[in-house]
């Protein structure tokens, strides 16, 4: 007998694929690697956004999920990109280093993330970011950047928002906040013990750290829910129907924050699986967009 759930994600899945790749206006390098690149996209001004004038439109910087696995880059996430250009956003889509596509000791998926490189590149992009949104993006307004990512790419906008609070002696540690107007993480990977315990993208969080035998150094510098309080509004949203990234990992988060004195907001929305977050076909993405423009502006 077929799982309704299974089901309901595969048909989801393959309706935010449908959509062909939403090629950016312009494209940017931070770093020599080919995939230290950030795609930019205009915005339209017939949304939620503001218009075209020069520094008008809030920047949005995407982070893109895949279990930071190399498989999957930042092509899958151009059609929100694409979306919330349309909806009147500036939009930055950052690519970083992902895991080998050789399968882990020959079995099972592509190997998730590369330490430190995956960090070293989301680090790099968010500090280039200033200067190459000016020359790309003359309408951005770098005064109301809000960071949003999914799954994987939620962890990651989580961290990006979260270097002034890493260990002191992190590479990646901020002297001060970095300037955003908050972050949206679409059902993001934002505890790493209940990620593993729950076997989320067959133990992707650990592979990021490199295993088991670096998972208690390294995940204080890598684990959102480690990097509490920010100081930077945060909410979250998630389908309660998530069978990819359970809704436990994002509330687990969301306590781990009200624990450190910081509330961090909640969306759970009914009906809703993992992907319908990032289809422009769903409603789920128009409530995305909306979350963005409550703390763009």
């Amino acid at each position: 007998m077929t799982d309704p759930a299974v089901e309901r994600d595969a048909a989801e899945a393959a309706s935010a694929f449908s959509h062909p790749p939403v090629d950016p206006d312009a494209t940017a390098a931070y770093g020599e690697h080919p995939d230290q690149v950030i795609d930019f996209y205009a915005p339209h001004g017939d949304g939620t956004g503001t218009g075209t004038g020069p520094g008008t439109a809030p920047l949005v910087v995407v982070l893109h999920g895949g279990a930071w696995r190399a498989p999957y880059d930042r092509r899958h996430i151009t059609p929100l990109a694409g979306f919330l250009a349309r909806q009147g956003f500036a939009v930055a889509n950052v690519e970083y280093r992902r895991g080998s596509s050789i399968p882990h000791q020959g079995t099972g998926p592509a190997v998730a993330g590369r330490w430190p490189e995956t960090f070293d590149d989301v680090a790099a992009a968010m500090d280039a970011l200033p200067a190459l949104t000016a020359a790309a993006l003359p309408e951005a307004d770098p005064r109301r950047t809000v960071v949003t990512g999914h799954s994987a790419g939620g962890q990651l906008a989580l961290w990006a928002a979260a270097r002034h609070v890493l260990p002191a002696g992190s590479p990646w540690r901020l002297p001060t906040p970095p300037p955003l107007r908050g972050v949206v993480a679409l059902a993001p990977i934002a505890d790493f013990a209940v990620a593993e315990e729950l076997e989320v993208c067959g133990g992707a969080s650990a592979q990021l750290l490199g295993g088991a035998e670096h998972w208690a150094e390294r995940l204080p510098f890598a684990d959102p829910a480690a990097l509490l309080p920010t100081g930077i509004a945060t909410a979250v949203v998630h389908g309660r129907e998530d069978i990819v990234v359970p809704h436990a990992v994002a509330e687990s988060y969301v306590a781990a924050a009200a624990k450190a004195g910081e509330m961090v907001g909640l969306t759970l929305l009914d009906g809703v699986g993992h992907f319908p977050l990032i289809d422009p076909a769903a409603d789920a993405c128009a409530v995305v967009s909306e979350e963005i423009a409550q703390l763009a502006w």
